[in-house]
Formats: C-alpha cells, structure tokens, sequence
C-alpha cells in the first residue's frame, strides 16, 4: 500500500513517485497530462486524497485539473482562474500560466489559493472545481507598480507564488511576487502591505524599495508560529514576526558558494532547520551548481551556520538547474528532502541531506516537486 508519494511537475506531464514509509523501494505512475506543462501538483493534506494540477494545456491553455482519488483519474475545473472581463474600452487581463496551488487552513476545508501570471491571486471554496479572483488584491490601485512593467520578469512572466497560509490564523496569508517583493494579508486578501524591509534589492535603484523585490521562495513555518523564511534573489533570510524586518542568514554561508538559488526547504518540525540549493549567481547569473558541483547546504541553528550535504550527488561536470518549487520535503522521521532538475533527475535523500540517491532520471525538465502522504 502506498503511504508516500511525491509528486512530480514537469514541462511534459504529471509523474507520481510511491513508495511506503520505509522509502525502500519505489514505483512511478504516469505520465498524467503527457506532452502539457503541469508547473504545480499538490495533495490535499486535510483529506489526503484531493489532488490538484496546474496545467498549460495546448488546447484548453492555463487551467487546473482536480483528482478525489489521489492521482488516478482527474477532471477539468468547471471554472479555471480567470480575470474578470474588462469593461468596454479597457484593456483586460489574461491569465497565461497557473504556477502555484495552496491548500487553506486546515480549519478552511475545500479552500484553495492559487498564484498566476500576471501576477494574480485566485481563490477556491468548492476544493478546487471553481475559482474566482481575490479582489482585494487584483483590483488593488497599487498593483501595477508591485508587479512592475514585466521587463523585470523572468522569461516566463512575472508570477505570484509561495502561497503561504499561517498555520495560526487562516485570515493570515503570505506571498511573493517576482519582482515584485513579499506581501502579506491579515484579513483573508482584502488588504494588503509589502513586507521586505532588511532585504536587498541590488538590481533596484533604491536598494531598500518598499517594493520591487524578487523573492524566489517563501516558507511559513508549519509548527513554530511567526517564523518566515525566503530565498531570494538577493540571499536567504529569516524573519520572526516580532520584528518585522528580515535577516540576511544567508551572509552566513561559505563566501565562494554565496546564497543565491530558487528553493527552500523548511523541516516540518524544527523552525531552526532549512535547506537551500545554492545556484551561482556571478555576473552573468548562469544559475547553475557552483563549478559543476552540486550540493545542498543544510542550516540546524537558523541559519548562523550550514553545511554542505553533498554525499552521493555529482562531483564534477553537472549543471542542471533545481527551480523554486522543485524541491520539498516529507514529514516522517528522519525527514527525505526530495528535488528535481532541468535535466529531469529526481534525487531523495532519507537522512535529511546525509546522503543522496538518484530515484529517477530521463524525465522531462522539472518545474515541482511535493512530497506528501495519501489517505
């Protein structure tokens, strides 16, 4: 019987990696949507069978299909995110990818958010089947200056991801947007306030902008309450709500490694454990591991130290790319970190970065990769 699966998006279809607790021996379902970009897959953990994918279709385009029995059959949404239309004589807004999917509260069961681009926030009441905008944010006055002009996007577009609820309060909600910087909502998305001060903004004019950021991953802590963490384009921080300015933990790192990359990872458990994987970040930021050599670097105290957590992975000559959401964690005991690459490598590790092992190779270039316990 299955009781882990981790579940892989990549550019050409939905993978589900099984296996049982022990995490000895593994299988592979799919490929679910083969040939369509499925950018998020994420199991319900209220119920452990809802699955929902985030799927740029090339005849239905950006939609999100949803599965009640953990990923073996899945239907359409009957209502995808959409803006509202435009009045007449405006210029109106399409979505062009769903990149991120969140769970609600889980006080908050069948609610859903969603992170497109353009940068938009959707919400879910009916577990997904149908979706409506988050007006409080996507008609916000200020939301063309947060999001930018879009040359400051990635390739892909500007998106909002790292969807994060608060665990204490399901009114309490975090985002990110690419460059745009980290927000945050006390009363369920009516309204909204940057929340960037203390990072770096090297690529803006005023390096300390209010906004204008570009965080690339933002976890809220599961268990510990007010404990934030980012990796950013300009360093890994972490921030406890008491003090509402961020820390640069990342200035902590090996000087010839730095702290820029995509993902993080944080233990379900200890607030004062994380995982990056650093990319290098010089001058023409070929976002690739350091002189080949990937690694992932470990943090137990909250980041005044890390260690490099490298055993079993390539020594020389590998430059693949691991993206923000391409690499998560499970919740046994000890914890597997699990990630990705462009190169279509999912590797695990069951001794929370001790050791590596290759689960797979040769699938297509990976955009996620969730961990999680079916029903």
């Amino acid at each position: 019987m299955t009781r882990l699966a981790v579940l892989v998006g990549t550019r050409k279809g939905l993978f589900i990696l099984k296996s049982g607790r022990d995490r000895r021996r593994w299988s592979m379902a799919g490929p679910h949507f083969l040939g369509q970009v499925v950018n998020h897959a994420v199991l319900d953990p209220r119920d452990g069978r809802t699955m929902l994918a985030a799927v740029r279709a090339g005849h239905l385009g950006p939609t999100v299909f949803r599965s009640t029995d953990a990923g073996r059959t899945w239907r359409e949404a009957k209502r995808p995110p959409a803006f509202d239309k435009a009045p007449a004589g405006e210029a109106g807004e399409s979505v062009a990818h769903v990149f991120w999917l969140a769970p609600g509260h889980a006080k908050e069961p069948g609610r859903w958010y969603a992170g497109t681009s353009p940068q938009a926030l959707f919400v879910s009441e009916d577990g997904g089947e149908s979706w409506r905008g988050v007006k409080g944010f996507n008609a916000h006055p200020d939301r063309r200056q947060w999001i930018g002009s879009g040359q400051e996007a990635p390739p892909d577009g500007g998106t909002l991801h790292s969807i994060n609820v608060d665990p204490f309060d399901p009114a309490h909600l975090y985002i990110g947007l690419s460059a745009g910087g980290v927000f945050e909502t006390r009363d369920r998305g009516a309204t909204w306030s940057p929340l960037n001060r203390g990072c770096a903004a090297d690529f803006l004019p005023d390096p300390s902008a209010e906004y204008g950021h570009d965080p690339h991953c933002l976890r809220v802590h599961p268990v510990a309450r007010d404990v934030v963490y980012q990796q950013n384009h300009c360093g890994i921080y972490r921030l406890e709500r008491a003090a509402s300015r961020w820390q640069r933990i990342g200035a902590n790192m090996p000087a010839r490694i730095g702290d820029i990359g995509f993902p993080l990872v944080l233990h379900p458990r200890d607030p004062a454990t994380a995982w990056v994987f650093p990319m290098d970040g010089t001058t023409v930021w070929p976002r690739t591991p350091i002189g080949g050599r990937p690694a992932v670097y470990g943090t137990g105290d909250a980041g005044r130290t890390w260690k490099r957590l490298d055993q079993g992975l390539p020594k020389a000559q590998a430059w693949f790319t691991v993206k923000r959401q391409a690499m998560g964690a499970d919740t046994l005991d000890p914890v597997g970190l699990y990630f990705g690459t462009t190169g279509g490598e999912v590797w695990a590790s069951f001794d929370e970065g001790a050791k590596w092992h290759c689960l797979c190779l040769h699938l297509p270039h990976v955009y996620s990769v969730e961990a999680a316990i079916p029903a």
